[in-house]
């Protein structure tokens, strides 16, 4: 599990998981007269391989760096992450590239799950807002089983001149949502650079951004679902484009 805190990764395997995928950390704390099995001890290897301080601490102080109890008597503590400026992004991505813009995601699994998906089909970058989003933490590390580590993701503060600047690279720009004027089947921009943009589920994408959209994408379904997870919604788009291309 992954605590309430952004930049803590709590419980054996999950804190395995990130050392394993190499996630930048700081700090291992280690429950002091806690068990040391197999899993524990082997995170402390990789944490002494990696150079991460490793400290103990009584079980009590680790409920409160934690925010929770269900840490497993392990914690991993880590490092701001480094994200790519937005303008290198553009340069770097190889054409026609996929960009996938978040607006307002505010739930750490749901953004991790997204960048798992996007490192699965070839997705160029990831674009994040400052703002009323989650940001790059603990919780988001593990949730995107380390596929951060590998996927450009910029941090913009302001998501609707990032969509001005997509275009002037030559982006055409499509919106994810429910009533879209567009169904995935019908999409047909598979050979061009596009920037998608996704909203949360309860909001959907915000009334500027959807002004700046070329067209609003929808995903037909039985009427009988209301409508998709956002990561789930996403990654059936990714996964149509990348067919397409393929």
């Amino acid at each position: 599990k992954s605590s309430g805190n952004d930049d803590v990764v709590i419980g054996k395997n999950a804190v395995l998981e990130a050392l394993t995928a190499k996630i930048p950390a700081k700090e291992l704390y280690i429950q002091k007269d806690g068990i040391v099995d197999e899993k524990v001890k082997a995170a402390i290897n990789l944490a002494k391989a990696q150079d991460v301080a490793i400290k103990e601490f009584p079980r009590r102080g680790l409920d409160d760096l934690a925010g929770s109890k269900h840490h497993q008597g392990v914690l991993l503590k880590t490092k701001l992450f480094n994200y790519t400026p937005i303008d290198r992004i553009f340069k770097i991505a190889q054409k026609p590239a996929l960009i996938i813009a978040i607006d307002g995601i505010t739930d750490p699994q749901n953004l991790g799950a997204i960048i798992r998906s996007a490192a699965a089909f070839g997705v160029a970058a990831v674009v994040i807002p400052e703002r009323r989003n989650a940001s790059i933490g603990g919780s988001v590390w593990k949730s995107s089983a380390g596929a951060a580590a590998r996927m450009p993701i910029a941090q913009v503060t302001n998501l609707v001149r990032s969509i001005e600047d997509a275009k002037k690279s030559g982006y055409f720009v499509v919106g994810l949502d429910a009533d879209g004027d567009q169904q995935l089947p019908k999409f047909n921009l598979s050979d061009q650079s596009v920037y998608l943009i996704v909203g949360s589920e309860g909001k959907g994408i915000s009334r500027l951004a959807r002004e700046k959209c070329d067209s609003i994408l929808s995903i037909p379904m039985q009427s009988s679902v209301e409508s998709l997870n956002a990561s789930v919604a996403t990654a059936v788009v990714m996964y149509w484009i990348s067919e397409k291309r393929s």
